[in-house]
């Protein structure tokens, strides 16, 4: 592995260390949730447009490092910003940071997975080279393969940057609007399974 696939590598290691060690995975629950959800909504009120500004930038490095529960930052969306401004941030910053994801674990991995599994990704090369777009966006649609798991196995595959992003951002918008929509019901919910629920 190159110096810099290596240091890019380290910073990812580094980066979800320190998101851990800071009980990152405390803040982000669903019970904190609805117990900071006034606070949160006040300081949007406050200020508006750096409440905004500030939650697409963390909601695109939340997603581009692959953190779990990346469906509570969603949550959060319609909860303090509405169904309206909620679904645009998420919906761009969850394509934006898949894409980051998807070319990180590009740039760290491909080349020695390609390289070590020549034969047997071939077939899955020239696939995704002829219908990457079905393929990504048919995975997107399948609740039981993970968002992250999705990002980083795509990178592995030569399916374009541009491509990538646009099909994640049209499969990911149904359930972007479901947990946005949830987050606007917040104070009715009592864990995330009833986002599931058909009246919410």
């Amino acid at each position: 592995m190159s110096r810099a696939r290596l240091a890019v590598a380290l910073f990812v290691v580094v980066a979800v260390a320190a998101f851990f060690a800071a009980g990152g995975h405390g803040f982000f629950t669903f019970e904190n949730l609805k117990s900071q959800q006034a606070a949160l909504e006040r300081w949007r009120e406050m200020h508006p447009w750096g409440a905004a500004l500030g939650f697409f930038a963390v909601y695109i490095a939340f997603s581009s490092l692959s953190l779990p529960a990346a469906s509570i930052p969603t949550v959060l969306a319609g909860a303090i910003f509405g169904p309206g401004l909620g679904v645009l941030l998420v919906s761009f910053a969850s394509a934006i940071g898949a894409t980051l994801a998807m070319l990180l674990a590009r740039f760290v991995l491909r080349e020695w997975v390609q390289r070590r599994f020549h034969a047997p990704l071939a077939g899955i090369n020239r696939g995704v080279e002829k219908e990457g777009a079905v393929y990504l966006f048919t995975l997107r649609l399948v609740p039981a393969f993970p968002y992250f798991l999705i990002n980083l196995a795509m990178g592995l595959t030569p399916i374009r940057a541009w491509t990538f992003y646009w099909v994640s951002q049209l499969a990911m918008f149904p359930a972007t609007v479901l947990y946005v929509n949830a987050g606007t019901q917040l104070a009715s919910l009592d864990s995330l399974r009833g986002i599931l629920d058909w009246q919410l």
